[in-house]
């Protein structure tokens, strides 16, 4: 399941996120790479927990905590602490998968890597190419958003980020353990809380169905989910 989940971040908040990585310094993006990610990696990015890398991490954390759609579609347990990466002209992710572990360097927080996503801090205007790829049983999807906007997508889909013709791309990425493992499980949970909201908004909800529906979700999510 591939959603694109728009305005995360206000553009106020863009502008002043992007005002702390134009002061802060940036690394080679392969600080953070497998051995294979190694070889398809070229960019830049803020080195893991800098000032700056915190600080935005917690914008978009808190963020997300407020996001109802992507509560919804993520079911989230454990969010990695957001990464971020800038590509100049010339640089490309070639195609890769995400590692199945993830853990905090110097720490005991690790995560299984179920979802992984792309926050854009840039316009699409600003840049041309730069382009995520994914591929996966819903097909090849390109996605390029508007700053503030999110791309979530399964981290075992194959991926890939096309080279910057010109411009810059910054953007945030990070991976969430879910409290429904299984992706095609967490895709019939997202559809029965869609139909289950608007049936809530066309019905009332206290109408039988609605709450019919909604003991079925939960008793669902009770059998599927870790906590």
């Amino acid at each position: 399941m591939l959603i694109e989940i728009p305005n995360v971040l206000t553009k106020q908040q863009i502008q002043q996120c992007r005002q702390l990585m134009c002061e802060a310094e940036w690394v080679d993006g392969n600080v953070t790479s497998g051995t294979l990610s190694a070889l398809a990696k070229n960019n830049m990015q803020l080195p893991e927990g800098s000032p700056a890398a915190r600080q935005i991490g917690d914008v978009i954390q808190d963020a997300l905590g407020l996001n109802a759609l992507f509560i919804s579609a993520a079911l989230p347990l454990k969010v990695f602490p957001p990464l971020f990466n800038r590509y100049e002209t010339g640089q490309a992710f070639d195609t890769h998968v995400d590692n199945a572990i993830r853990q905090l360097r110097g720490t005991n927080f690790r995560i299984r890597s179920d979802l992984s996503a792309t926050l854009f801090f840039s316009e699409p205007d600003e840049y041309e190419g730069g382009v995520l790829t994914i591929e996966d049983v819903f097909g090849s999807q390109e996605v390029k958003l508007a700053a503030g906007s999110m791309v979530l997508y399964p981290s075992s889909s194959l991926h890939h980020v096309t080279p910057v013709v010109s411009g810059t791309r910054i953007s945030s990425f990070f991976w969430m353990q879910s409290m429904v493992r299984d992706d095609a499980h967490r895709t019939l949970l997202f559809q029965l809380d869609k139909s289950i909201q608007k049936l809530t908004i066309d019905r009332g909800g206290k109408d039988f169905e609605v709450v019919s529906l909604t003991g079925i979700y939960h008793n669902l999510l009770r059998m599927w989910a870790d906590s």
